[in-house]
């Protein structure tokens, strides 16, 4: 779940946008990036392709619900364990190696779970997958990241089709799977996952280990930090809730598996579209926090009404489609809660965070089940919705500490030392400078000479400013780049220059997952500095994403009190106002 972690528009991409993507993924060799992105879809259709299924299991394999519940419960219980460890794992044998061995247990699990004569096989089977989709899903982000040689923008809209892809599919493929057995969605995954696997030891390049090995117990160490473990908890409850309404909402609503299918298919699409498109423009205007306390207090309404209504069929459907909205956006402004207010790096947070998170959705289902046989099936819905709503005065015991975390990437004094001079520092003078911000992408030093013969022209200096970012999508956060890595990108630009006897000051900005901010911050700083103009230049991401609201272009544009221009090597600059970001973005649709 890239405004946000890493935002990209994953519906209705135009033919541009595609060779963008292309291009931005690496234009030598993009078999390598596709090859993992198409792993990802075929993953993130693990949990949402077994819910068609469950009426079906629970009959053929004469299993009550409860016990069909342990499906989730045994998957995400030892993913979750698994994510405190698989760390450690990658930092010693290799990022692929890992990715490789996940979907390995992957293949041979699920098809083992299609052989099972038994409900209670099936959930052992189940439990070695949730092994494999760790140790897949926590290297799979950091694997494309690494492996778009043309930058990292490409790589993360892949990875956010695959997840919204993945969501929207995994039911409708499961449906239709499950229409023929109760066994076709295990051995579907086992066939697809063993054609990423064979393209992954084909096209992905195998990847440097960490310098510095992780230690196994960092992420248990890492939920010390008030903030951390205030966020885990907080994910810990939404996923209680959430898990809860996947294991058990088939139940009621009294469908056949290819039905169920489309149902949870229309969940899926609401979301993808809300984590998308809604998630980053809320938070842009609200905040985090506050759409955060409305989007779980909707949950908690919706998750009622499920109890309430769960004798009628039609509610129960409805209720969990619409659902799919407010799950959309919390899965993408959760994890990013948990990165802006994290002291640790962004792969131990992520980990400490996932373990947390994934034992809320394991024990859910399995706590359901022993309620609904002991009472009826309303009461595990009534406690679902108490979830989610005991979720919104645990998020706001550490409201402070997100707020200003906030603070450090929004407006305010504080977004000052989030900015990192880099190279000698600026020479006195009373001319007004030009600032040119560029991300790691293979267009950056074209932007960076477009915005140095600006200054010429203009008769003023130069300032580099590198944004640097950690992509955050659903639990995974990634650092796109080191620090030393944009460092030297901030140093190589200086030195381009410099050989063209262009005097030039360099910064670096750093940003995570929240484009706005980022955006919001570098006009901050041209404010502070009193700059002439800030420059841009064109996203490898795309017109419809750069020009969107909620995006550091939109965001910088809005707040800037001097001008802002996008550069463009083959024209002339181009003045940003809010009418022109408009007409671009609506030219790009």
């Amino acid at each position: 779940m890239n405004g946000r972690r890493t935002h990209t528009r994953w519906l209705h991409r135009s033919r541009r946008q595609s060779e963008e993507l292309i291009s931005a993924s690496g234009s030598g060799s993009p078999a390598k990036v596709w090859a993992v992105a198409f792993a990802c879809v075929i993953s993130f259709m693990g949990i949402g392709l077994v819910d068609p299924i469950l009426p079906a299991l629970a009959e053929n394999l004469h299993a009550s619900p409860s016990q069909v519940s342990l499906l989730f419960s045994s998957y995400l219980i030892v993913t979750a364990v698994a994510m405190l460890f698989v760390g450690w794992i990658s930092s010693r044998i290799g990022a692929k190696r890992t990715l490789v061995v996940g979907l390995l247990v992957i293949v041979v699990f699920a098809a083992l779970a299609g052989m099972a004569g038994s409900v209670n096989g099936i959930v052992g089977m189940r439990a070695g997958w949730g092994l494999g989709n760790a140790m897949f899903i926590a290297t799979s982000l950091a694997v494309i990241v690494a492996s778009a040689s043309g930058g990292f923008g490409g790589a993360i809209i892949l990875y956010e089709t695959a997840l919204g892809l993945g969501i929207a599919v995994g039911p409708l493929l499961g449906g239709e799977l499950g229409g023929i057995s109760w066994r076709g969605p295990f051995f579907g995954v086992a066939v697809l996952m063993a054609i990423a696997l064979v393209a992954t030891l084909a096209f992905v390049p195998s990847l440097p280990k960490p310098k510095r090995p992780t230690s196994p117990v960092a992420p248990l160490k890492a939920l010390r930090h008030r903030g951390l473990l205030t966020m885990g908890i907080m994910a810990l409850l939404y996923n209680w809730g959430f898990f809860t309404m996947l294991g058990y909402a088939p139940y009621p609503m009294k469908l056949n598996a290819h039905e169920l299918g489309l149902v949870f298919t229309g969940w899926g699409l609401l979301v993808a579209a809300f984590s998308v498109f809604f998630a980053p423009r809320l938070q842009a205007r609200f905040g985090t926090a506050p759409v955060l306390y409305a989007n779980l207090l909707g949950l908690g309404i919706v998750m009622a009404l499920i109890a309430a209504g769960v004798s009628n069929p039609t509610v129960v459907i409805v209720a969990v489609i619409v659902s799919g909205a407010f799950i959309g956006i919390n899965n993408t402004l959760t994890t990013q809660a948990v990165m802006l207010v994290s002291p640790v790096e962004r792969p131990v947070a992520s980990s400490a965070y996932g373990f947390l998170r994934f034992i809320g959705g394991g024990l859910a289902p399995f706590v359901a089940g022993k309620l609904a046989d002991a009472t009826d099936l309303s009461v595990p819905f009534y406690l679902g919705a108490a979830t989610f709503l005991l979720a919104i005065p645990v998020l706001a015991s550490g409201h402070s500490l997100l707020r200003k975390a906030e603070a450090r990437l929004g407006e305010g004094e504080p977004v000052t030392p989030s900015l990192t001079p880099v190279g000698s520092p600026a020479v006195a003078t009373d001319a007004p400078r030009v600032i040119v911000a560029v991300g790691a992408h293979d267009r950056a030093a074209a932007i960076v000479d477009a915005a140095a013969r600006l200054a010429r022209d203009t008769g003023s200096p130069l300032e580099v400013v590198h944004v640097q970012q950690t992509a955050v999508v659903e639990e995974q956060a990634v650092d796109t780049e080191t620090d030393e890595q944009a460092r030297a990108a901030v140093t190589a630009h200086l030195d381009r220059l410099s050989a063209d006897g262009v005097a030039a000051t360099g910064q670096v900005l750093t940003s995570v997952g929240d484009h706005a901010a980022a955006g919001r911050a570098l006009a901050h700083h041209a404010a502070e500095v009193l700059a002439r103009t800030v420059a841009i230049g064109r996203s490898p991401r795309g017109p419809v994403t750069q020009f969107a609201d909620g995006s550091l272009t939109t965001a910088l544009t809005h707040s800037a009190t001097c001008t802002v221009v996008l550069v463009d090597p083959d024209s002339t600059p181009r003045h940003l106002t809010k009418d022109s970001l408009a007409e671009m973005r609506n030219s790009a649709v």
